[in-house]
């Protein structure tokens, strides 16, 4: 049985449940420029192009999740550019200014990080070369140094950005999700669903990825250590992977089924939840 994701495996949408429908369309489109493609009734669909990252479902009857519960630690938006990166970084300070939250040289990355309106992490990132990244041991090395962020906006941002921030390519890169410990997390993410690890950071965060990317996937226990199984709150819905085929999807269904995790299929998609009942849906690419 092939124990592995496709090395082609990227990251699809990450659906959060809002109390607010139109604040939360503000910050994506507004604050971090993306484009509204399409909302249908209480559903709301954002990214770049016809390519959705986020999509918003109104869920008032929901309460907010308590601090130190699992679920969503950040969802990544990954730019094409440093000088997209930029636009979108000013765009958000500008109009949330109060939002910010950091920035770090993560020395395969550059990194700016926001909470959304109602409390999810927001990283907005540009990634250097694959080949400036170093690997050490099968690791790739990563780090949280200093990044200057009015002098990063001074190097890259234009006017012509700063007029039109929604420029360039965007994807969701990676999702970081709060979990309650991190050898739950490799069973599942790595031993049963497939994924490579690729930095396991002091037994407290756990880095994993498809075909050598520093990350498609993160979790940590930072602020969540031996929190159980979620309920349904507001924040963190889904979270999307994309793999190549159809065939793909059936050897993933078999793995995860031969380890007893319950898989979901309705066809198109299965979808499965990791031992914090956060949900993983598994989609073909178009």
């Amino acid at each position: 049985m092939n124990e592995k994701l496709a090395a082609d495996t990227t990251m699809g949408a990450v659906t959060l449940f809002v109390a607010d429908l139109d604040v939360m369309i503000r910050f994506y489109r507004d604050g971090v420029a993306l484009d509204l493609i399409a909302q249908e009734g209480d559903t709301a669909y954002l990214g770049r192009g016809a390519k959705t990252l986020v999509i918003l479902k109104h869920s008032p009857e929901l309460k907010h999740a308590a601090p130190h519960e699992a679920g969503l630690f950040h969802t990544a938006i990954l730019f094409d550019s440093e000088a997209a990166l930029a636009a979108s970084v000013y765009s958000t300070a500008q109009r949330y200014p109060g939002q910010f939250t950091g920035s770090a040289d993560h020395l395969v990355s550059r990194a700016f990080y926001f909470n959304d309106p109602e409390g999810n992490g927001v990283e907005l990132y540009w990634d250097r070369d694959r080949t400036e990244w170093s690997w050490v041991h099968g690791q790739v090395e990563m780090d949280s140094l200093f990044l200057d962020p009015n002098a990063y906006l001074r190097e890259h941002l234009t006017e012509a950005t700063v007029a039109a921030p929604n420029v360039g390519d965007a994807t969701v890169g990676h999702v970081h999700l709060s979990v309650g410990d991190i050898d739950s997390a490799r069973e599942f993410y790595v031993n049963q669903l497939g994924f490579d690890t690729t930095n396991d950071f002091r037994g407290s965060a756990l880095f994993v990825s498809a075909g050598g990317y520093h990350h498609h996937m993160a979790m940590n226990i930072w602020n969540s250590r031996g929190a159980g199984r979620r309920q349904p709150t507001l924040g963190l819905g889904e979270v999307d992977l994309v793999v190549p085929t159809f065939d793909e999807i059936g050897t993933l269904t078999e793995r995860m089924r031969h380890y007893g995790v319950d898989a979901r299929d309705d066809g198109r998609s299965v979808t499965f939840d990791d031992p914090w009942a956060n949900q993983v849906r598994v989609t073909v690419a178009a």
